[in-house]
């Protein structure tokens, strides 16, 4: 019996016994999947209680952030809050400016004890439960970040020997982060302030905490117990900050208020109905647990950390801590942590970058030195949450010229523009943005003897300055293409189309050796080790140099097997982006072995990561790593399993989002792809790739399908319509369902590891 033939007739079984859902997602192709049992096998659990930030079960709903863990060294448990708002308001745009501020923590001391506990995060329900156990008895947790509410609910039920627990607020002190990390063991290296002013102390009360900066703003903490019982209590908390008023304090008290109103069975289910919304927006399986239940983790870590219209995903989240990095860092970790959600199918989250980006144009435009503020707009490679940053440096005048961070965050922004394919959102938002970011660069431009436009020195990230940077000279290219592609696309005729084409046709080739591949700069070799690749952004992820082409293939080998052959300074995005540009090339081995990387030693038991300092964009690129192994859709081709490595014989997944808003449903059994289904939610050119062979094309009509290369394949889809291809003759049942998973729930901590 075909393998495909044996699962569909177990899950069929399965099925007539009610243990499944099924439901059509595409013509010919159903889904059965049983959602609280697959995310279930996805949940983290520890059997040794965490201890640190790296190590804590972690909530959030985008704004609000908690963590459990025990305290080090203490007899207590750590609830740790955090709220994207709370933030410094002194003079000046620096890390100890304008940084985020801790909040604070609940300490819950148990009568007797604590001899040890048990840990799970429930992703499907987003709530965490825990066991602690103590020499006195036991004290049963469950907590939550409300999905709605700026709240945080802590049930507890105690043993008759824990009943008179008691849980204290502990404040934390509000100074920049970065200030508390350099005086920290771990952040001697970190250069502070040494006439750094103190915010006050917090002021507590019953029921409230209250911290009053010094130069305005006030952050507010309230909470109330309720208790059933002599076992039984919850806790109720909200966090608000307010500038330059003190109305934070009866915000946080309203939110306690309101949520008390509210039957509690209600309140629990709107939340619990957000996340059962949010995780079947799409589906992924594969026969690999440890990369599936990483898979999860990721998008649930991108669900606590933003929402549409909730914070910038900064270098935290909203799970803030000692720091180096206390604020937005875009010279490549805000770029890193919005990929996964264009092919996810998580569009609406990523919309809290692009409020970020348009609704603080004022900002951008002070970022830029004076003389060009006229027409120009830039960030610094630090900012807080509202896009304040120091101002960007000029080029040709020093070594701080760091100027393209906003044209690669305006490539994140084309990246969910492409996944949308909205035009009003082109034409008002990001054509206007990504036109004055490229002309802080036409300010610079100049001609030489060889007849071709140069850049004087500008800053490649975290290496050094150059004259023609790659970096630069590659989103300088891809800012003015792309320029012209839109005036192209909504018709409009803007006078500097001439000057843009120019640029293209003119500007200086990547800097490059037949030894080192792309180069730094203009007599800038690659020469010492460096974890960005920010000098190879023409290959990836801009794709201006096409793998296809068999010189360009080269170039793009040569430069990655260069920047990985000096390996003291790579770290966690070294290899995520290693591995990305391997799946460009289609070498799916390599591409898996270099996402390997990643997980030992570097990964933490809840995913999180430290790269000199806590962290979190560096699994969510791992996500995309792996979507690029799975799917691909640069230059207008959709490629389906186009760099899978070996060890993924069995892989599925449903409603994977593409540039040109295609979703993209798929399945492969044993190596070999079994079908694909692509729906058009725009009626954009479609264009696939794929290993079937003889595939045949079905849909609600008879398509034009035109055969334009080798295995790829124009269709003519219209807006809303779906194509299922699939192997000629072949009529077996096209399921999606989970694969088999032993081992499962591969994170949190085990004792004995």
């Amino acid at each position: 019996m075909k393998t495909s033939c044996f699962l569909s007739l177990i899950i069929s079984i399965l099925y007539s016994g009610g243990i499944l859902h099924a439901k059509s997602t595409a013509p010919g192709i159903t889904e059965q999947i049983d959602w609280p049992t697959f995310m279930e096998r996805q949940d983290p659990t520890w059997d040794v209680l965490p201890q640190y930030w790296h190590e804590s079960a972690f909530m959030g709903n985008g704004m609000m952030g908690l963590m459990v863990y025990k305290q080090p060294g203490e007899n207590y448990i750590r609830f740790e809050t955090g709220h994207c708002d709370v933030h410094d308001h002194r003079p000046g745009n620096s890390n100890f400016d304008i940084p985020r501020l801790l909040t604070g923590h609940f300490a819950l001391y148990p009568q007797g004890t604590i001899t040890g506990g048990t840990m799970r995060i429930d992703l499907w329900n987003a709530e965490t439960h825990a066991d602690i156990q103590t020499s006195r008895g036991t004290i049963h947790i469950d907590a939550m970040v409300h999905a709605d509410d700026m709240a945080i609910r802590i049930h507890t039920d105690a043993s008759p020997g824990e009943k008179d627990f008691h849980m204290v607020w502990i404040p934390a002190e509000a100074q920049s982060p970065r200030y508390l990390y350099a005086n920290t063991p771990e952040g001697s290296w970190v250069k502070q302030m040494t006439d750094y002013e103190f915010n006050p102390p917090a002021e507590v009360a019953p029921w409230i905490s209250i911290q009053r900066l010094s130069h305005g703003g006030t952050t507010a903490v309230a909470w109330e117990e309720q208790r059933t019982g002599l076992d039984k209590r919850t806790y109720l908390a909200s966090i608000a900050h307010s500038y330059p008023d003190d109305s934070a304090i009866s915000e946080a008290r309203s939110v306690i208020d309101q949520v008390r109103a509210i039957p509690e069975n209600d309140w629990l289910k709107a939340h619990r109905d957000w996340w059962h919304t949010f995780y079947p927006k799409s589906f992924l399986t594969l026969d690999d647990p440890q990369k599936e239940n990483f898979y999860w983790m990721q998008m649930y870590k991108l669900a606590c950390a933003t929402r549409a219209d909730r914070a910038l995903m900064d270098n935290t989240g909203p799970w803030i801590t000692y720091t180096p990095w206390p604020n937005a860092w875009w010279n490549l970790n805000v770029q890193l942590s919005y990929w996964p959600l264009n092919a996810s199918n998580h569009l609406d989250l990523a919309q809290s970058l692009e409020n970020a980006i348009y609704g603080n144009i004022d900002n951008l435009r002070d970022n830029v030195p004076e003389p060009y503020r006229a027409d120009a707009l830039a960030i610094d490679r630090a900012s807080n949450l509202k896009c304040q940053s120091t101002v960007v440096g000029i080029p040709g005048t020093g070594n701080n010229a760091e100027i393209g961070l906003l044209p690669w965050v305006c490539h994140n922004l084309w990246l969910i523009y492409r996944h949308k394919m909205d035009d009003s959102l082109l034409r008002d938002k990001l054509y206007p943005v990504l036109r004055q970011s490229i002309n802080y660069y036409l300010h610079f431009l100049r001609k030489e003897e060889d007849g071709r436009w140069h850049l004087p020195t500008t800053y490649s990230p975290e290496y050094g300055s150059a004259e023609d940077c790659n970096f630069d000279l590659a989103l300088l290219t891809w800012g003015c293409r792309t320029l012209l592609d839109i005036t192209d696309r909504l018709n409009i005729d803007d006078p500097l189309r001439d000057r843009w084409q120019d640029v293209i046709e003119n500007l200086t080739p990547f800097p490059q050796s037949e030894t080192e591949g792309l180069l730094i700069g203009r007599n800038a070799p690659y020469t010492f080790s460096h974890r960005h690749y920010s000098h190879m952004l023409a290959a990836y992820p801009l794709y201006l140099l096409d793998p296809d082409s068999a010189d360009n293939r080269t170039l793009i080998e040569r430069s990655l097997a260069h920047w990985q052959s000096m390996p003291k300074d790579l770290r966690g995005f070294s290899v995520t982006g290693a591995s990305s540009i391997s799946a460009m090339l289609g070498k799916g081995n390599d591409a898996l072995t270099y996402l390997d990387k990643l997980f030992e030693p570097r990964l933490s038991a809840n995913t999180l990561f430290i790269e000199a300092g806590p962290v979190i964009e560096t699994p969510l690129s791992g996500v995309q790593s792996m979507f690029d192994m799975m799917l691909q859709s640069w230059e207008g081709k959709i490629r389906v399993f186009p760099a899978l490595p070996s060890a993924w014989q069995n892989i599925a997944f449903r409603d994977l989002r593409t540039e040109g808003a295609f979703l993209v449903s798929a399945s492969r059994r044993n190596g070999l792809t079994e079908f694909t289904a692509v729906k058009s939610l725009a009626g954009e050119p479609c264009v696939i790739v794929t290993d079937i062979p003889e595939p045949t094309f079905t849909g609600d009509r008879k398509y034009r399908i035109r055969k334009i290369a080798p295995s790829t394949y124009s269709i003519d889809l219209r807006a809303g319509e779906q194509v299922l291809i699939r192997r000629k003759g072949d009529k077996s049942p096209c399921v999606i369902a989970p694969l088999p998973s032993s081992p499962a729930n591969c994170y949190g901590m085990k004792s004995g590891i």
